[in-house]
């Protein structure tokens, strides 16, 4: 089939590299968003698959808003038998949606129906999902709501962050779109409609969904940090500071800390939840690197029952 792969950042760049492997289909243009401001400068910067694209010689397209006519004239000219999408990060007009004669196909990193929405590996991590995976769908107008073509299945494990468990999705699905393309194209794969129980919402987390409730138990604590992880980053409030979390563990043998109390030892940093202690182990103040939490706490000199948070 003669393709027109959408997607943004870093994690859509295995499949666009799979699709340009295959020696099935053509991947004749891609679509993503425009530059965008980065770096201390802020100037602009193309987006990981634009990058890939340029240096595979691919036609890259960038519209502002994909209901642009310009953009929707060139997809007619193009005329793509189908268009594999992962995270484009812009919702698509049926105008869009009309051109390629066997649709937009997209690769959701989660089992749908669980989890629609923008940010489906952080909801999974921060829910404490056992298992995780990937879909291929037809999109339609409904937010991830079209037939399923395909999926995989993932553990998530217990140290994993959002962003461990991203980049191995990343991967899988790879083949999985990959695989979902040919089945379209020799007719062996049809799409099957969701099942209407088991709908859950994974809406974009937000800085303020980020901040550590010290209130919570320590695996919610713990689950909030890892789901966090890399972006937005969980945070608390230290000295009227912020303060981002970048690795903690549960600690299920200390209970005598107070919700977001301190203990600093020689190389151990301890604060209390809801249940029993959490360890801070990476932390990174405002204005700086990460670092140590030990190192950290050595330098700020915690007093005896410091507290963090409001």
């Amino acid at each position: 089939m003669k393709l027109v792969f959408a997607g943004t950042p870093e994690v859509a760049v295995p499949a666009l590299d799979a699709l340009i492997a295959s020696d099935r289909h053509e991947v004749a243009a891609v679509v993503t968003r425009p530059d965008a401001p980065a770096g201390r400068g802020r100037r602009l910067v193309a987006s990981p698959v634009a990058e890939r694209a340029e240096e595979a010689g691919i036609e890259v397209l960038k519209p502002a808003r994909p209901r642009d006519e310009d953009f929707l004239a060139r997809l007619r000219e193009i005329a793509p038998d189908c268009c594999p999408v992962v995270a484009y990060g812009a919702l698509l007009p049926k105008s869009a949606l009309d051109v390629p004669a066997r649709g937009w196909v997209n690769l959701h990193f989660s089992l749908l129906p669980a989890w629609r929405g923008a940010a489906p590996v952080q909801h999974s991590v921060m829910a404490g999902d056992e298992v995780t995976g990937a879909s291929t769908f037809l999109i339609e107008e409904g937010l991830d709501s079209g037939p399923v073509y395909g999926v995989l299945t993932e553990e998530v494990r217990p140290t994993d962050t959002s962003g461990d468990l991203l980049t191995r999705l990343a991967f899988a699905g790879a083949g999985l779109l990959a695989a979902t393309m040919d089945g379209i194209e020799d007719g062996t794969l049809h799409a099957v409609p969701q099942p209407a129980e088991g709908v859950t919402l994974a809406p974009k987390i937000t800085v303020e969904d980020a901040q550590v409730q010290w209130s919570a138990p320590a695996l919610r604590v713990d689950r909030v940090v890892r789901g966090c992880t890399p972006a937005p980053g969980a945070w608390t409030l230290f000295r009227g500071e912020r303060l981002k979390l970048v690795q903690a563990a549960p600690v299920l043998d200390r209970t005598d800390l107070a919700p977001g109390e301190l203990s600093a030892g020689k190389n151990n940093v301890y604060v209390g939840t809801g249940s029993h202690a959490v360890e801070l182990l990476w932390v990174q103040p405002q204005g700086k690197k990460p670092m140590r939490a030990a190192d950290w706490a050595r330098g700020v000199r915690i007093a005896h029952g410091e507290l963090l948070g409001l």
